[in-house]
């Protein structure tokens, strides 16, 4: 059980919003909110105990793929502790997530040399034929150079070997590989894991099929390799491979969103929603990939509570279940608030699914005077240099309530390394910095108490 880590404080809050027209302009000065927002950042970095739980759980739960025992453990274990803490309401919200089972896998080089390659195979990818499968290499670097190639991939492994550019560039190949192999008559395909940066580290992630064409096996290989086999092919050489699968889809699974929250003092009915993804990929811990973000979150939440830091509006937190491979959490989330009515009395959304690195402020997707108003609180958080509000931000989990009108925005961290780890076996708690996690806790903290307690809504 947590134990109050801080005296509870007692504000008198003034109405706190100021607006002065400035030609067509609209200025917001919440100053007046600086004494609590620099209470809750002092709190956050004084706070020890919250890494030492986000460790604590990476350690013990570890990966927590959808459908998967290790995820419906750490699921009960986080709930069985917010019920400890001094939160106004914890509750879970059924859904039903796919089952994807990796299985034993492994890619053998054959020729021009016998060499074991690291490998993943990619989400919701088939398994190989019962002992494998073994076929010649084709390598290409785009997709339009695999349907110029086309007559050469039949009955052949493709391999597409892409450097990283950006992620949502790059993933297309995760994403639709398999696809557009199996159209050249390829019989498996494989991807130069999307990253840019490796130490002989395979990324997986899932990827698509699709109802007309043929279903081929799908994986990822290390960034070295598939540069070796690049070069093996320029020199004329023959490249033969043995890949080996045995993945499996069982029926889908239950599984849970967690759900905890602090009450409005005057408009509970008002809500601001926040959280990350508990669900991670089945190689490390999943730490930075979702375990940081919705920790993050929790966290600050509780700050809130623990130092009598009432809001006039709702704070909510939100661990969405299966964001990896069908967001299966997320969508329930909109249809439950769909379904109750509350949607149109979400004031706010926040995300943070991008690593707990170092905080440089919130990417923002709303009306031009909602960003207005978000830039003004940005300012408070100078003082941990994450005060930079942008235009346009959101995330996944929050996105099918952002497309129904709610105002989004996502955490903005340092994210150089972050690709680096992403979706690997490298994605351990030893890659966070534990001060960088503070102020990541301390930048959701203070983001959203004020938007909860400001007397004007956040308008649409």
């Amino acid at each position: 059980m947590l134990n109050l880590r801080f005296p509870i404080l007692c504000f008198a809050l003034p109405f706190l919003l100021s607006v002065t027209a400035r030609g067509q302009s609209t200025s917001y000065d919440f100053s007046e909110y600086r004494e609590e927002a620099e209470t809750l950042i002092d709190a956050a970095l004084q706070d020890d105990e919250a890494f030492q739980t986000l460790t604590y759980f990476a350690d013990t739960f570890g990966h927590r793929l959808s459908g998967s025992q290790s995820l419906e453990h750490s699921i009960d274990w986080i709930v069985e502790r917010m019920q400890e803490q001094p939160l106004d309401r914890v509750t879970t919200h059924p859904v039903m997530v796919p089952h994807w089972v990796r299985g034993e896998e492994s890619a053998t080089l054959i020729r021009p040399r016998r060499m074991d390659l690291p490998m993943l195979g990619l989400g919701g990818s088939i398994s190989t034929p019962d002992g494998g499968l073994q076929a010649e290499v084709l390598v290409v670097n785009s997709f339009e150079e695999l349907k110029s190639q086309a007559d050469r991939a039949r009955g052949k492994i493709v391999l597409y070997n892409v450097p990283f550019v950006t992620y949502g560039e790059t993933v297309q190949y995760r994403m639709n590989g398999a696809i557009e192999a199996a159209k050249a008559g390829a019989v498996a395909s494989l991807i130069r894991s999307v990253g840019p940066y490796s130490m002989k580290t395979p990324h997986t992630g899932t990827s698509n099929y699709q109802e007309d064409t043929p279903k081929i096996p799908h994986a990822a290989i290390t960034t070295e390799h598939a540069a070796m086999l690049q070069r093996m092919q320029e020199r004329g050489e023959t490249i033969r491979l043995h890949l080996e699968m045995n993945a499996r889809t069982l029926p889908d699974a239950r599984s849970r969103n967690v759900i905890a929250e602090i009450k409005g003092s005057e408009k509970p009915g008002e809500i601001v929603v926040m959280g990350g993804h508990i669900d991670s990929w089945d190689v490390g811990q999943g730490v930075m990939d979702d375990a940081g973000g919705s920790f993050a979150a929790w966290e600050a939440l509780l700050l809130m509570k623990e130092l009598g830091l009432q809001p006039r509006r709702t704070v909510r937190v939100v661990m969405w279940t299966n964001e990896e491979n069908g967001l299966r959490g997320a969508t329930a989330y909109r249809d439950s608030v769909q379904a109750d009515g509350s949607i149109d009395d979400h004031v706010l959304a926040i995300e943070s699914d991008a690593g707990v690195f170092d905080p440089q402020g919130f990417g923002f997707s709303g009306s031009d005077e909602a960003y207005a108003m978000i830039s003004a609180v940005g300012e408070l958080l100078q003082p941990i240099d994450a005060d930079n509000i942008s235009r346009g931000g959101g995330g996944a989990d929050i996105g099918p309530i952002m497309r129904e009108g709610v105002p989004g925005m996502g955490l903005l961290v340092d994210s150089s390394r972050y690709f680096w780890y992403h979706h690997t076996a490298a994605d351990t708690i030893d890659k966070l910095d534990p001060e960088e996690y503070k102020k990541c806790i301390a930048a959701m903290a203070v983001m959203a108490y004020v938007v909860a307690d400001m007397p004007e809504r956040l308008p649409r």
